[in-house]
């Protein structure tokens, strides 16, 4: 009876099934990292019709980040309240008419409404990502779904500079293409309300499997998850890592344009070739989370390596070239800690809050986007452009000694039940 039982749990869900599920969710994540990128890559075009400074523009990212770190760490609570799909619909209908908002903008106030309803619409998909790939994605494959979660969000931070750039190009208006990014986040909408039964977290195969069980969520105050320790040690691993990947999104270019004496055309590659890399890394980490147990050393080797690459970088030893191609493949550790660093926080989660843990833990990401690129910035316009690299490097040691605290937690939790056991 107990062989056959186990055989029935074992009974393999379909590859389709959640592959279905998984692309939805990438294609739905991959949109909000777009989003990130609205207006940044107008910028030359707007300072050209309206006469803003870089502080003026800059200020419109601060905007988007706070408003999306404030709604991340309380949109964890609505999803677990009201479920994930509703959730995702709002957010890419606020993505819709953020591009709307800013096509139509005649002045400052209407791009700081569009960079609001864009980051209205960015703060609840960490929640919402992680609940739905939780709960309809078979354990086996939830690796996977991470990585192309982690990839999704790396290619639509690639696209957008060159979707958004090249339309004003082609077209001679920035106007065409906000309104074209609004038309995107619509078809995005529309895939999502077809195939609406591949997102129903609420009937997913792995919801509730723990209901009434050892492993069910206890009847407990919705906040009491902030009492946990590991809850607030993952915040401060995604934001000393996010500081990190903020330096060398904004910075890393004209940090090495100034130390390698090679031009911007050259140094921008970084950026990209840290992006592929990381996806690379991220496609390759997925197939190594289902193979390790203790996720923190993965993490802590592959983000170590990147911190070391970079210091690398910031000795201004290497050659020009050789500069640019090493601390692109930085990139590389970052992306293969990241499925495992999902998967960590999965774990170290309570059961029952994984909408509000992936919420407050995420809202480091915008935290970090927030307070360190003018603390990078500033390093830059003192000349400190090394700083660049090894305040990146620094960051990402910390955020190493994070994750080896949330490990020792999960599996200290892990070995109690063995020792009441016992």
């Amino acid at each position: 009876m107990t062989a056959s039982s186990s055989g029935a749990t074992a009974n393999p869900v379909p590859l389709r099934q959640d592959a279905r599920t998984i692309g939805l969710v990438g294609l739905a994540h991959g949109s909000s990292h777009f989003f990130h990128m609205l207006l940044p890559p107008l910028f030359p075009w707007l300072i050209g019709e309206f006469g803003f400074s870089y502080s003026e523009l800059g200020l419109l990212v601060s905007v988007f980040f706070v408003i999306s770190g404030v709604g991340q760490a309380l949109s964890g609570f609505l999803v677990d309240r009201v479920g994930a799909r509703p959730v995702m619909f709002f957010a890419l209908s606020s993505f819709a008419a953020a591009g709307l908002a800013a096509g139509t903008a005649q002045g400052y106030t209407g791009l700081l409404l569009a960079a609001a309803l864009a980051g209205l619409g960015n703060a609840p998909f960490h929640p919402v990502d992680f609940t739905i790939l939780n709960k309809r994605v078979s354990p086996q494959r939830l690796g996977h779904g991470f990585s192309v979660h982690g990839i999704s969000g790396n290619l639509g931070w690639a696209t957008a500079p060159v979707f958004m750039a090249g339309i004003a190009t082609a077209t001679g208006s920035w106007r065409t293409a906000c309104l074209c990014g609004g038309l995107f986040a619509l078809v995005v909408l529309a895939i999502m309300v077809w195939n609406r039964d591949a997102l129903d977290d609420r009937q997913g195969a792995w919801a509730h499997q723990a209901k009434g069980g050892a492993g069910a969520a206890k009847s407990e105050h919705p906040m009491a998850f902030l009492k946990l320790p590991s809850v607030w040690l993952c915040f401060s691993f995604f934001f000393w890592s996010t500081c990190a990947l903020s330096a060398i999104q904004s910075f890393a270019s004209p940090a090495l344009q100034s130390m390698y004496g090679l031009p911007l055309s050259i140094t921008a590659m970084v950026v990209t070739g840290y992006m592929l890399c990381g996806a690379v890394g991220m496609l390759i980490g997925g197939f190594l989370v289902g193979r390790v147990q203790r996720l923190e050393k993965i993490i802590s080797v592959c983000l170590l390596g990147s911190a070391a690459l970079l210091v690398v970088v910031g000795l201004g030893l290497l050659p020009a070239m050789a500069a640019v191609v090493v601390a692109s493949v930085a990139g590389l550790g970052t992306g293969l800690a990241g499925p495992s660093r999902d998967m960590l926080i999965k774990r170290a989660a309570p059961p029952g809050a994984t909408g509000r843990v992936y919420g407050t833990v995420y809202s480091g990401l915008d935290l970090g986007f927030c307070l360190a690129a003018p603390v990078f910035g500033a390093m830059l316009d003192h000349g400190m452009t090394s700083g660049i690299f090894y305040g990146s490097a620094f960051t990402l040691a910390l955020s190493v000694v994070s994750a080896a605290l949330v490990g020792v937690g999960v599996a200290a939790r892990a070995a109690r039940p063995l020792a009441t056991a016992v």
